[in-house]
């Protein structure tokens, strides 16, 4: 898919079919997450992939607002290294390439940042010098998607040319 067309067309998605995503998708997903920037090249990212449902149905209940990934194929949380004053920019940046990528295969995604912290931590083992930064549920989506949906506002709304206020070139 043209990458225009993949930002243009991606929903965010939480309700996800049963059928399982191929193993080869989900790799593309993590060299997807591997591949991204980072400020300085630190790499400093991590990234648990959970696939069994125990695990699944863990996430769920360790979050205050992503109980719907307990009907995902598979998640991935997002943990970044706090130390460096980017690191959320990074975290942005990587989620939304595995997102792309993912959305480049027919399979949708959500992302929630909503968590019981010490339950997280201790259920999947994250050390406390790394920061949970999200966490993303795949799958294919339940409805069939037809066209695009997204309500956007116009782009002389939310674009200026050399100063805030000014909403054309001449």
């Amino acid at each position: 898919m043209d990458t225009f067309d993949c930002i243009r067309t991606k929903l965010d998605i939480r309700e996800f079919s049963s059928d399982d995503v191929p193993q080869e998708i989900k790799s593309k997903v993590l060299e997807a997450a591997r591949m991204t920037g980072t400020g300085l090249n630190t790499q400093h990212w991590r990234f648990i992939l959970v696939e069994s449902n125990d695990n699944i149905k863990k996430l769920a209940e360790d979050s205050t607002s992503g109980g719907w990934v307990a009907n995902c194929n598979f998640a991935i949380i997002i943990l970044t290294n706090p130390k460096y004053s980017f690191h959320l920019i990074d975290a942005g940046r990587v989620l939304q390439n595995m997102q792309l990528a993912a959305w480049n295969y027919g399979v949708g995604s959500g992302i929630f940042t909503g968590i019981e912290l010490d339950k997280l931590r201790k259920d999947f083992g994250i050390p406390q010098q790394l920061n949970v930064s999200a966490i993303i549920g795949f799958g294919y989506p339940q409805k069939k998607l037809m066209g695009n949906r997204k309500e956007r506002l116009p782009i002389h709304e939310l674009a200026y040319y050399e100063k805030y206020g000014i909403s054309n070139k001449s």
